[in-house]
């Protein structure tokens, strides 16, 4: 049974700081690609960054110097470092795992409030 689960969200002031990690279980990790969506209210799931199995990223336009995408094969986790924080990246954010198939987890609330 595969599973995917996010943890690190929460309130932070702009300008601060979160780190969200995603533990995968029940999948090959080291040969999974893994991603960050986020989903604001009333706007479609965007991607974020994502990382491949051979450690290749690439990040949304709008995230980039700011969120570092990196993971550990030793511990199935993926992590976002979000630094910079921005009102605009308040949002629902959700881990993805690639395989044969796509594995989302449940998805934990990032808000950016003063």
């Amino acid at each position: 049974q595969v599973q995917v689960v996010e943890s690190g969200g929460g309130l932070v002031q702009p300008g601060g700081s979160l780190r969200l990690s995603c533990v995968a279980s029940g999948i090959i990790f080291s040969r999974t690609d893994m991603g960050w969506y986020r989903q604001a209210p009333g706007r479609q799931r965007e991607l974020v960054a994502r990382i491949t199995w051979t450690g290749t990223t690439n990040s949304a336009n709008a995230v980039k110097g700011r969120f570092t995408i990196s993971r550990d094969n030793a511990k199935n986790t993926v992590y976002l470092q979000m630094n910079s924080l921005k009102p605009e990246d308040t949002a629902v954010y959700y881990c993805n795992a690639k395989d044969l198939f796509m594995w989302w987890g449940q998805g934990t609330q990032v808000t950016v409030s003063s």
